[in-house]
């Protein structure tokens, strides 16, 4: 876990220590390996009950798992309660016959008959937080208090915007809630990638860490949604994101070696290049391709990008430009990313690399053209890339092509101060192409488990629309042609 989603976990539990503390409560931090700790603290403060979320990494499973041994040992009870998901990944499981639904328009079927999540709990407040037991001692606050970024080894500064707790996530949450015109509307491909301020919720950090309720978002949301004539639907609405987000976390719950290639039974077998170098280009932002680096460089700052971003430098990563392993990306993202989650980072890169679930692999992102289309002026290149930021919009997303003089008057001379692009776009995204294809012929099996019967379920509904509207459109022309002959 990198140092910001480090800043951002303390700030989270600073922040529910305050809460707490106006709840007649407090919050104290053990610092250890978990069997040590448990078996001390058990004994130590006559413990009877211990509670943590149902999770669905190994890891946790296995901590479930010797967690349960150890209360039989030593007399306490054990609660693991769903409230990390909208539903219980486990019944979704069960009524898929045993095994996840691998398609999203089949996961959606599922949730047809589970129906709407369970209602969030209610909120503690002062009045039934008298209900709560003493604390086992008293004078130990500094003992167990939060720690501190330095306690841990790493700097204090933190520079992102995104600050961590739950009060942060909540006016967050309410500022786009007030817009209820746009949570209606909301559709996730026409968000803007490059845009100076997120053009969606930017909340899931919030949901990454706990900070926010998955459920409460989802009800809040139908409350708007059963206001509003027009609404947009999954798979591209807000409640079309938290059931993506539950999606991944259903097949991951069930999938062995999820985060890996091998021996991952939904995952296309690639032989990736191996190539150190070409990846800490990528990782520090010296593609020579400004947007791909100026993503990458919001990134590191940031520990944020939107989610079309994370689209083109995981294409160019992987299956666009540089054929390397999905796995490489998803260790940075899990080290840089404030919203890093098991399940999601690792569906996501497969999806990106065409390894499972996507299967339009001829659609390549163009490492110039994509940025240019949403951003023409090259503003978010010029914010994160200031070597650049004096080139012509012409040639910004495309600096080696400027003219020496045109580099000169920039103070950029490309090759110098600012890299030539690591590869030809053209010649290796061709190439790649043909390595895909030759890799689904032969794995024809493998790549049809997790093939929907559409072309792109993040699409499906931008394209019923634009048909509709161009439908109309049509209509209108021949309106229009039929009263200039009357």
């Amino acid at each position: 876990m990198g140092t910001k989603r480090w800043h951002f976990l303390l700030q989270t539990l600073e922040d529910l220590q305050t809460n707490l503390k106006k709840l007649n409560s407090c919050l104290w931090i053990i610092q250890g390996e978990y069997e040590a700790v448990l078996r001390e603290h058990v004994q130590k403060w006559n413990i009877t009950q211990v509670t943590f979320d149902d999770e669905i990494e190994p890891y946790y499973k296995e901590m479930e798992k010797t967690i349960q041994v150890m209360g039989k040992e030593m007399g306490f009870e054990v609660f693991s309660l769903v409230g990390h998901t909208l539903y219980d990944v486990r019944r979704i499981v069960e009524l898929n016959g045993g095994t996840p639904p691998l398609t999203y328009k089949r996961f959606l079927q599922i949730l047809t008959v589970l129906g709407d999540p369970e209602m969030p709990v209610q909120d503690i407040t002062a009045e039934n937080s008298q209900k709560l037991s003493p604390l086992p001692e008293v004078g130990l606050a500094e003992c167990y208090r939060v720690p501190l970024p330095e306690d841990l080894g790493f700097s204090k500064e933190y520079k992102s915007s995104w600050r961590g707790g739950e009060t942060n996530g909540l006016q967050r949450l309410e500022e786009h809630l007030k817009n209820q015109g746009w949570v209606a509307k909301f559709a996730k491909p026409r968000t803007i990638p490059n845009s100076l301020l997120p053009s969606t919720t930017g909340l899931s950090p919030y949901f990454s860490l706990g900070c926010l309720s998955v459920r409460m978002f989802f009800h809040r949301l139908s409350k708007i949604y059963a206001q509003s004539k027009n609404h947009s639907l999954p798979p591209v609405s807000l409640q079309g994101q938290l059931l993506w987000r539950e999606f991944f976390y259903t097949v991951a719950s069930a999938t062995p070696n999820f985060t890996k290639m091998v021996g991952n039974p939904i995952c296309l077998q690639i032989d990736w290049y191996q190539d150190a170098e070409k990846l800490h280009k990528w990782k520090t932002a010296q593609t020579g391709f400004p947007w791909i680096d100026a993503i990458m460089t919001q990134l590191h700052q940031e520990g944020w990008i939107h989610h079309l971003a994370r689209h083109a430098v995981a294409c160019f990563l992987t299956r666009g430009d540089l054929w390397i392993s999905w796995e490489e990306g998803m260790q940075v993202f899990e080290e840089l990313l404030l919203d890093a989650d098991y399940s999601v980072n690792a569906g996501n890169w497969m999806w990106l690399s065409a390894s499972a679930f996507f299967h339009q692999y001829s659609r390549i992102f163009c490492p110039a053209r994509f940025g240019k289309r949403t951003d023409p002026e090259g503003q978010y290149i010029r914010k994160y890339l200031p070597v650049l930021k004096n080139f012509p919009s012409q040639y910004i997303y495309e600096p080696w092509v400027a003219p020496e003089e045109t580099q000169i008057e920039a103070g950029c001379i490309i090759g110098k101060d600012y890299p030539f692009p690591i590869v030809n776009h053209k010649e290796v995204s061709d190439h790649n192409l043909q390595l895909m294809k030759q890799v689904r012929e032969e794995q024809y099996k493998t790549a049809q488990l997790t093939r929907d019967d559409v072309d792109d379920p993040m699409e499906m509904q931008l394209k019923r629309e634009r048909s509709e509207e161009t439908t109309q459109k049509k209509k209108l022309a021949r309106s229009n042609e039929q009263g200039q002959t009357d």
